[in-house]
Parts: structure tokens; sequence; C-alpha cells
């Protein structure tokens, strides 16, 4: 039920992101820019820390500084900027750690690039890649039962751009997360979380789900905490673009947008351009 999403979306935020599925590892939001997650997999035994997409280095060393912890490697999903240009200052910082990150990448700082189905082994667990066009040609995504670090490809209630890939890419790429459970924790990239609610209030006004998550991310905010991380069980309750195969996701798209049922992904391009000037 979406009272069982919504609770686990609040408890995981309220609870440090702590993973159970890990042994010793947790997840952590180091904020960057002005509305960047740098995401910190921390073993605290260890003193040990991963970081996803760091586009900004400095707040990854104040993070490593505050927890008297060694920077173990760097996760990377896509490459754009704003989760690349802290790369080189860490590697400067921690002389030969791995670079994961997309094979094929206009980013040239991956020491280990990585297609889709290998795994790598950090900490005390092991993820899987996803490749998902769409965002960008290049976009990955790391998985396993537990989490999945999205990037730029899923956010809360949203999606990412179109900037390079097709809308047929990424509704394909959007397929591969139907293999996760609902109680699947989703570490995207950006805060986006209360501008892509009122888009998915407009999309489907009739939604209690989106107008009851709108209130608990507008108190979280508010309180200067973050909406994220996010659950597919949530997200298939408010998403547009998860639920943008069902037959009245464009009851409301305006006039001057056009779309067609002949395959699924046409519904997913007409909400996007509808998002792309909302």
């Amino acid at each position: 039920m979406l009272v069982s999403s919504l609770e686990l979306a609040r408890y995981t935020v309220a609870n440090v992101h702590f993973i159970e599925q890990f042994t010793m590892a947790q997840v952590e939001p180091i904020n960057a820019f002005d509305d960047n997650y740098i995401w910190a997999i921390r073993d605290t035994p260890k003193k040990q820390v991963w970081v996803v997409d760091p586009g900004q280095a400095e707040p990854v060393l104040s993070y490593l500084q505050q927890h008297d912890a060694t920077l173990a490697g760097i996760l990377i999903t896509h490459h754009h900027w704003d989760h690349t240009n802290g790369v080189a200052e860490l590697v400067d910082a921690f002389p030969g750690i791995t670079v994961y990150g997309p094979e094929h990448s206009k980013f040239n700082g991956i020491t280990h690039p990585l297609d889709a189905g290998d795994t790598i082994d950090i900490l005390d667990f092991t993820l899987t890649i996803l490749r998902t066009p769409g965002h960008t040609l290049d976009h990955i995504c790391y998985t396993n039962n537990a989490l999945c670090f999205t990037g730029d490809t899923l956010f809360s209630a949203g999606c990412g751009r179109l900037f390079e890939g097709s809308a047929e890419q990424m509704w394909h790429s959007f397929q591969q997360f139907s293999q996760f459970s609902d109680r699947t924790l989703i570490y995207c990239t950006h805060e986006y979380t209360s501008a892509n609610l009122a888009f998915a209030a407009a999309v489907e006004p009739d939604n209690d789900n989106i107008r009851a998550h709108i209130d608990w991310v507008t108190a979280q905010r508010t309180k200067g905490l973050p909406s994220l991380p996010t659950n597919f069980g949530l997200e298939r309750q408010i998403n547009p673009f998860l639920r943008a195969n069902l037959a009245h996701m464009c009851h409301h798209l305006p006039p001057h947008l056009t779309y067609s049922t002949q395959h699924p992904w046409n519904n997913f391009a007409a909400i996007r351009a509808w998002k792309d000037e909302f």
C-alpha cells in the first residue's frame, strides 16, 4: 500500500539513510552547489568512504576530515560537469584511488570503465551496473537489491532532461527499474523534489498520494532536511514518468502538445516535453 511506502520514505530520511542490508556501511548526503547531493558511502570501522558524482571536491574533503576517514574510491554516473568537476582534486589528494564510470564517456578521468551487467565490490557489498541512456548517452546506474544510485536518470517525482538521448531510450532505461522491490532505495543527485511534485500534481490533479507527499516534503525542506532517498514503492505512486504508460496520464496535457498511443514511450515523450516548459 502507498501508506507503507510513504512511511518507508520518511523512515529512511529520518534515520541517516542506514542500509540494513549492508554490514557496516551507511549512505549520507554531502551538499554541493545549490541542489546537488554527493552521496557518501561510509564504513565507520574501516574509516573508508566512497563518493558518488563529486561535482565539487571541497565539501567531500570537509566530510572526510569531519569523519576522520579516507577516500577509497569514486563512482561516476555520467559525464556532466556538476557530477565530475571535483574528481581531479580528489585524485590529487588521494593518489591511486579507483574512479569507476561509464564506458565511452566524454569524461576522461575514469580509471575503470564499466558497462551493463558489470559488477563491482566496494566496502562490504556488490553493485551491478545498469546502462541507462536518455539524459546522456553514457549514463549508468549502480544498483543492488537494497539501493539504486540513479544519478540524473530518475529523480523523486521526476526524471532528467533528454540532453543527448531520446524518449524511447529513456523509456527503455526506466523499464529496467521494474526489477526492484518497492523497498529499494533511490539515491538521485538533485534536490528537485518540490518542483517535480508541483508538476506531478498538474499531470494528476486527483492523485491524493502526490498531495500527501507534497506536505511531507515541504515540512522536510522547511527544516533544512533532504527529501531523499526515496524508494520505488513511493515513486510508482507519484512519479509521472514511471506512470507514463497509464491511460489517463495525458488527459491534462496542454493542447499544443500532441501524443500518440502507438508506442508506450509516446506518453513519456509528451509528458517530458510538458515538464520542459512547465
